[in-house]
């Protein structure tokens, strides 16, 4: 996903500047000029309020609806006509300071407004009544967009200004009907701050539910975890945003928007394939050895040193044709592994990882566990015990769950799964604070939660990596970008996240369309 900045200056009524002089890009995100905070609807009403405290009256409002009639602009140069939603709320007044200034540029712009023009909040009845001075016609919403002759066609522009963020519930009644009619409009949807009937703090939208598939969004303000997440990337299209000159430290975000970090240690000459550790993966039981040659692939590209596939299954081939720089083990002891072992296991495991993920919990200093290990996790107590002792004694942990095993574990622990797609941030959080350890919650927006702290969003991926074997290349990643640090250097947050957002970038560099990228060709890919 690409993100753009609209810097935007306090609104006039005079023509819009031209769209090359009004939208600056900001995506893609340049390394290590700091990470985006991402608040949810709570954070953003107080961030708002302080806001709005230090300036004018009604300057944030103005301000957004001159950088969402630039956009506008920028998105349909060649555009006449422009229809606008506007909903019952201050989304909708964004909305209609926009129509103003399209107005002034010479456009022919139509608004529908949803709800009791004298209940408004008293920002959006200001823009209101600026955009009918200012020679702006509104109408009631009628149950329909125009039709037919005089609907608007491909080379215009629909704005939907109707709900924004404050969403907790599926729209019913005329807010669903409005969402309806503007995905069966012709003309590209414009969605301000956030596409309507997607519920901002979460992104995930129930069954059924109407919501809006926006062409391009301009968030205002600040930047919703929904957008990210969920079904948020679906809907959102291209992500344009503009903090509207407000200073976002005013507020404590809810999350953090995951960066390019930087990447493995710089190589020197005189070193050699030990300096860059080990990593052992153990999996891959009878009829499902592919998971560990694919994550063991993936360890090796990534950049360990050496390293060395444990199949559980005693008839598996001790060589991988495709890769036969990898080494393979019988069963693992600890003397097998050092400070810079990082050992993964999990992979194709089966139910024979109860037994293994025993005799690792309590040596392995570095430890990634996916799939059947999370199961083995899920079925037995004591090693949910051993696993939350780990961090106490120095040793770190990762857990790569998708949601289905997210659920079973906080099933394990006494607690209801259901919520965690509806819940990805506090669900990750959750399961990080009752292991001690880092999870990284699988998933559009994959959710990365270490304990006591925010967790991160990873804006980077595709549906190309919905593929069987795509999490075992992703967890061989994780170990093979850990393996080269020491673990005062790297951190187990810090190697997770690089490795998410490297996997979703590689998805978007070999696959930008989303078809299905194969688990094989990602593990031998170089990003």
């Amino acid at each position: 996903m690409q993100i753009s900045a609209a810097f935007s200056t306090p609104s006039t009524v005079a023509p819009i500047s031209p769209p090359r002089h009004a939208l600056a890009r900001l995506m893609p995100h340049p390394v290590g000029c700091g990470a985006l905070p991402l608040h949810d609807a709570a954070a953003s009403r107080r961030l708002e309020a302080a806001a709005a405290a230090l300036l004018p009256t009604h300057t944030l409002m103005q301000r957004a609806g001159l950088a969402v009639a630039r956009l506008a602009r920028a998105m349909a140069p060649f555009a006449r006509r422009v229809d606008i939603v506007c909903g019952p709320g201050n989304n909708g007044g964004d909305g209609f300071e926009a129509a103003l200034h399209l107005l002034h540029a010479g456009l022919d712009v139509r608004v529908a407004a949803l709800g009791d023009a004298a209940r408004l909040p008293t920002d959006a009845a200001t823009s209101l009544q600026r955009a009918v001075q200012a020679g702006v016609v509104v109408k009631p919403w009628r149950g329909h967009l125009s039709q037919g002759g005089d609907a608007a066609g491909p080379q215009d522009l629909l704005i939907d200004a109707l709900l924004g963020r404050g969403l907790n519930r599926p729209a019913e009644g005329a807010l669903a009907q409005a969402i309806s009619a503007m995905q069966g409009s012709a003309a590209p949807v414009l969605a301000v701050d956030i596409p309507s009937g997607l519920p901002g703090d979460h992104g995930v939208v129930p069954t059924g539910a109407a919501v809006v598939r926006a062409r391009a969004t301009l968030a205002l303000l600040s930047l919703a975890p929904g957008l990210f997440t969920g079904h948020g990337r679906d809907a959102v299209g291209e992500l344009w945003w503009d903090d509207l000159g407000v200073d976002l430290v005013m507020q404590p975000p809810a999350a953090w928007l995951n960066e390019d970090l930087s990447s493995a240690p710089l190589r020197q000459h005189r070193q050699h394939k030990g300096s860059f550790g080990d990593v052992r993966v153990v999996g891959g039981a009878a009829q499902m050895v592919g998971a560990a040659l694919l994550a063991g692939r993936a360890a090796l590209h990534a950049g360990a040193g050496r390293v060395y596939v444990h199949p559980l299954d005693p008839q598996a081939p001790r060589l991988d044709p495709l890769q036969p720089d990898l080494m393979f083990g019988g069963a693992i002891a600890p003397s097998d592994w050092s400070a810079q072992t990082t050992v993964l296991a999990g992979c194709g495991g089966g139910l024979a990882m109860d037994e293994v993920l025993e005799n690792l919990l309590e040596p392995c200093p570095r430890l990634v566990l996916d799939a059947d290990a999370l199961n083995a996790l899920a079925r037995c107590a004591e090693l949910r015990r051993q696993l939350r002792a780990r961090r106490a004694r120095g040793a770190a942990t990762v857990l790569t769950p998708h949601p289905l095993e997210a659920r079973r574990l906080l099933e394990s622990l006494g607690r209801s799964g259901d919520a965690v797609q509806y819940d990805r941030l506090g669900s990750a959080r959750r399961l990080a604070d009752a292991f001690d350890c880092v999870v990284v919650l699988k998933g559009s927006g994959t959710v990365l939660a270490a304990p006591d702290e925010l967790p991160w969003i990873n804006p980077t991926g595709n549906a190309a990596l919905a593929v069987p074997g795509s999490g075992d290349v992703l967890a061989g990643w994780l170990a093979g970008l850990w393996s080269p640090w020491d673990a005062c250097s790297c951190t187990a947050l810090r190697a997770a996240r690089q490795a998410v957002y490297r996997h979703g970038r590689l998805a978007e560099r070999l696959s930008p369309d989303g078809s299905p990228l194969s688990a094989s060709r990602q593990a031998m890919a170089i990003d």
